[in-house]
Parts: C-alpha cells; structure tokens; sequence
C-alpha cells in the first residue's frame, strides 16, 4: 500500500509512522514547510519527500490531507484532481460539515482521529498515537464502498477505532465535547486573571479542578481560530444552552435554595456516570453478515445507520460477486448486546443478516 500524507506535522507524521510499522505501506510526504520534510526525512517518518502535490499523490492507494481546516477548503479539490481514480482520500479536520458540504466525489471521506498532544510537529510525532482512539469517517452516500472499507480497515490498523457518524452530528458533538471547552477555559482564566489583578494578588496555587478544567486556555490561535470559525453555528447553539444553564443556577443562587443546588449537583454527577458508562465496552467479537446489492452509498448508508442505533464497529469488509452484482459486507462487533442491536437495526432495514 502506498499512502500520501499531506502535511507532515504531529498528526500526519504520526499516522505515517504508524503505517509504517504496522501496515508495511510505503509512505510519500509533501509539505510546505521545507524544515517539516527534512525532520520527517531525517526521523524516518517517510519513505520519501516530493516536491509536489501531484509527485505525492502518484501511485497513491490513500491519500491523508493532515493541514489545519482553514486550508481544507483549498487543499482538498486540489488532492482530488491529482489523485489517480482508484485513491481514497480523507482529512484529519476536526470539523467536517464544511468540508463535506464543498465536496462531490465519491472517492473522499471525511475524517477526525480524536487523538492529539500537548506538543506539535513533526519532531514529536509517534506511531501510538491512535491506539484506542475514536477514529470518525462521514461516508456520503455516494462514497465509493470499496474505497471506504481499504480507509476503515487501515485506521483499525492503526490502533484507531473507525466510527461513521454524519457531518452535522459530528460538529455538534465537537462543539460540546471539544470547541466549547476551550472557550470556557479561556473564559475561566480571563475571569481568574481579572479578579487576582483587581485584588492586587498574584496567582495564587491552583487546586487540580482549575488546573484541569483551563489545560487548553489559549491553544495554538492558528488553528483554533480557524475551528472556531468553521464550527461557529454549533458553537453558537452551545454557548447560547450554556448561557442558559448558568442562568438558571445563578437563579438558584440568588434565592439561596439549598435543596434545588444540591439537586442541580446531583443531576451532573447523573449525566457524568452517563457519559463515562458510555464509554465502556467490553466482550467476544461477533461476526454478521449482510448480503447487498451493488449499489452507490449501500456500504456508506448502512454504515451510518448503525452508528445512530449506537452500534461501533470493531471492524468491517467487503466480499463483492465475481459479477460485481452484489456483495457481502461483514461486520464485527463486541459484546451480544450490540450484536443484537446490530442484527435488529439491519433487519429493520430491510437487510437480511446472518451469523456464520
């Protein structure tokens, strides 16, 4: 296999060392930062440089644009034009409804690895970066089914956990779980800053809980700006619900109702056990098997439709007819309770579904 990475920074570089060491791929870089490939060169991150979008992209069997989001727009009609047909391409982008809404072409999936560092470049760069890590792909449904399951299966590869989601529910997660919390540190050492210096005081030290929650105040202004922007109408639903909800415990405050505080204290310890028991996960693997016909966006469709029943998949391929006429996509996923789950959601869409 041979993989473009496009921009060889932090994340870039590091899928390339993974796909190295894992995969066995040979792994072309551009960039244009001439100090960026000399690092990569220098480290062992590529296989080779080249000079040009076209010399990277050569021969490609994926092609990783790896550059902040507000190049994408840019960047990614012009990887397209240059990839040879039967090349997948993706993004690293960790807002996806913009990118999504440019594009048209089936050979292009959007995606976001929730993985990341306090540090950046090149220079830093490491092939465990993506183990255990949410891996997103916004399929269209006209996404190419062969090339979508040779990019779920090299993320998988990577350590990575591939999840299809669709491009608006991705940024509104993001906006929730990822933007808005670094507004609010920056808000929360704005606000700090304010008051010691009104008072005349030094920083004073800090208690875990404040040093936690403004770890990403003032993240690189290159690339945060430029999310900001890109997700600005979820972020703007966010921070409004946000406003919202202070208000009401600001309400709560101000009449001194102690029995409505420890409840409201209570309920976010609730949503917090929620949230971490959602992410729990554990049991065999169970295969199923979905005959489909061989149709634009089937494997896309389906795909997405699981994750909104709530389904991840552990892994996924492709058995098409010698004809090309139809096909089998096998899955596998972990736990019974998501194999049923899997099973009921395809059944009710009209799949047959067996179990070998």
């Amino acid at each position: 296999m041979r993989i473009a990475v496009i921009g060889v920074g932090l994340i870039g570089g590091s899928i390339a060392l993974a796909a190295r060491e894992r995969v066995g791929a040979e792994i072309v870089g551009h960039d244009p930062d001439p100090e960026a490939i000399a690092i990569a060169c220098d480290r062992g991150v590529l296989d080779r440089a080249a000079a040009s979008l076209a010399g990277a992209l050569e021969g490609a069997d994926v092609a990783v644009i790896a550059a902040p989001v507000g190049r994408l727009a840019e960047l990614a009609p012009r990887v397209l034009a240059a990839a040879p047909v039967g090349c997948v391409v993706t993004d690293v982008g960790s807002t996806k409804r913009q990118i999504a809404g440019l594009l048209d072409d089936p050979r292009f999936i959007g995606g976001h690895p929730l993985a990341g560092a306090e540090t950046a470049g090149v220079v830093h760069a490491r092939s465990d970066l993506f183990d255990g890590a949410t891996w997103y792909l916004t399929p269209a449904q006209h996404t190419d089914g062969i090339l979508y399951e040779r990019l779920h299966r090299l993320i998988g590869a990577l350590g990575a956990h591939p999840v299809a989601i669709e491009p608006d529910a991705h940024d509104a997660v993001m906006a929730a779980v990822s933007h808005l919390p670094h507004i609010l540190a920056n808000v929360l050492v704005a606000e700090a800053a304010a008051v010691l210096t009104s008072q005349g005081e030094r920083l004073p030290a800090t208690g875990p809980s404040f040093r936690d929650a403004t770890r990403v105040a003032g993240a690189n202004s290159a690339i945060w700006t430029d999310i900001y922007l890109a997700n600005r109408e979820a972020l703007l639903a966010r921070i409004d619900a946000v406003s919202a909800r202070l208000a009401e415990v600001r309400t709560l405050l101000a009449a001194g109702d102690g029995v409505e505080i420890g409840a409201w204290n209570d309920r976010a310890g609730a949503d917090r056990r929620a949230l971490v028991d959602a992410q729990l996960a554990g049991g065999a693997l169970t295969e199923l098997r979905v005959p489909v016909p061989n149709r634009p966006g089937v494997v896309a469709g389906l795909t997405l439709e699981l994750s909104r029943a709530g389904v991840n998949l552990a892994d996924l391929a492709l058995y098409p007819a010698p004809d090309m006429s139809e096909g089998v996509v096998a899955l596998w996923v972990t736990g019974a309770e998501a194999a049923d789950r899997t099973e009921a959601t395809l059944r009710a869409l009209d799949f047959t579904v067996y179990r070998p």
